[in-house]
This record gives C-alpha cells, structure tokens and sequence, in this order.
C-alpha cells in the first residue's frame, strides 16, 4: 500500500468519523462553539472531538503528529487547546452510549480494574500533568505512578460502566459505587473479595457477586460459579484492545 493510498483510508475513516460525531451531536443537542468572548474559534466542537477520537482510533502518538496530518485551519496551540476542551462533550458522548447498553444487557456482568501509569516511574516526583489525580500503587507487576480504570461489561462484550480514579483507590469501593443501579449476576477476580461487599451487593433475587478465591483460602466452589469464573477473562479484552491498539497507556505527556 502506498502513501497515497494510506492518506486517502485515513481521510475516508476521518471524514465518516465526523460525519457520525456530527449526528450524534445534533442528537444530544451540544453546541457546536462556545465563544462569549474574544474571536470565534476555528474548530468547531464536533471537529475538534472527531480529531481527538482520530488519534486514539489510529493510535497516533501525539497531538502534533495529529496537528499535521490533519492540516487544520488554526495554529498548533488553538488546535491543542480545542482537543483538551473536547473532554468533557466527549465525557457526555461516553455516557449517552452507554446509557444504550442498559436497555438489554446479559444477565451475567464482569468488572475488573487495570491499572494506566502516566508516566515513567523514574518521572513521578516531577510529573505534573496529572497531578492531583495520580497515586502511586502497586500490581503483580510492580509498582506504578497513575490512574486506574475500572469497567463492567456483560458476558456479550457490551461495555456497561467504566469509570477513572488515583492508582491508589480500593477496587471494592468503586464497584460496588458503578454497579449500584445494575442488576445480575456479576463475577470478579480475588481483588474484590469481601464478606462485607458481598452482603450489602447481594438482592435477592437480583443481583450477587461471584469473587474468585485467594490461594490461602478454603472455599467450596459450585461447578456454576467455576464456569463462570473462568470466563471473567473476557472484561480484560477490553483493557488490551486500548492498551495494545489504541494507546491508553503512552510515556507521553496526556491532558486529563
């Protein structure tokens, strides 16, 4: 494939991009620009959420590589600042869609955390672009300076809920706040086993927690909740596809 070729895949893919991020726009009746002050900005809202999707969905590694392929009519810092302001009406984006998947999820959930260092550990003490917001904690991989994402989805893939918090923030807390209004069975790994938080998830006869066990523990395991078990893999699916295809995790410097 020439570079030719690849940069007209790459204007098809962002020109349906925007043309979707457009609809869905109008759909959630967002503004399109915001300026009480000073000069009209060049990029409109949806333009600017179309580019900062783009560099995720091809994985490009920063905000200037984007700022030239893309070729937009501003200067590089409105171009930058467009992008980081796009947040929050991509925020809006992420819970319209998900709000999607409740209609009809899989009566089986699975939630899981993964941890998104946001620096090199040896950058930590200087690290200032997510300061406030990361911790230090640590994984069976070691330790690490950064946020942790936390998702749930249904045994068919479907992403339910996902939040972000420190590095250093309880597993069990969190799920039990972002599966609150969910109902079902859900299954977890040893991280998010409690006596307590099984008990105050439990309704019955609508929702319970499976939790695999630790190794020092004695525990007797029905053949059902096994099975279940071992299919709890399929949440981490989702940490490796942003992970390994679409940069969650990068030693670049990131807006929050």
């Amino acid at each position: 494939m020439g570079p030719l070729t690849s940069m007209n895949t790459f204007l098809t893919i962002y020109s349906t991009l925007k043309t979707n991020v457009t609809q869905i726009f109008r759909s959630l009746k967002l503004k399109e620009r915001e300026h009480p002050k000073g000069r009209k900005p060049t990029l409109a809202n949806s333009e600017a959420v179309t580019c900062a999707i783009l560099k995720q969905k091809q994985n490009i590694a920063t905000k200037k590589s984007l700022y030239e392929i893309i070729e937009p009519p501003c200067k590089y810092n409105a171009f930058v600042r467009a992008i980081n302001h796009a947040g929050s009406y991509l925020a809006r984006i992420i819970a319209a869609l998900l709000s999607l998947t409740w209609k009809n999820p899989h009566l089986v959930k699975f939630t899981d955390a993964t941890d998104i260092p946001v620096c090199l550990a040896k950058n930590a003490k200087r690290h200032k672009t997510m300061q406030g917001l990361a911790a230090w904690s640590k994984t069976g991989k070691g330790s690490f300076f950064g946020l942790k994402l936390h998702l749930s989805s249904d045994v068919a893939g479907r992403v339910l809920t996902l939040r972000f918090t420190p590095g250093n923030s309880d597993d069990r807390t969190i799920f039990k706040k972002m599966n609150k209004k969910l109902r079902g069975i859900f299954v977890a790994d040893a991280g998010y086993v409690s006596q307590k938080l099984e008990r105050e998830f439990f309704i019955e006869h609508e929702r319970m927690l499976i939790t695999a066990t630790r190794k020092n523990m004695k525990k007797v395991t029905a053949p059902a909740h096994i099975m279940l078990l071992n299919l709890r893999m399929r949440v981490e699916v989702h940490f490796r596809i942003l992970k390994l295809c679409y940069g969650l995790v990068t030693s670049f410097p990131r807006s929050i």
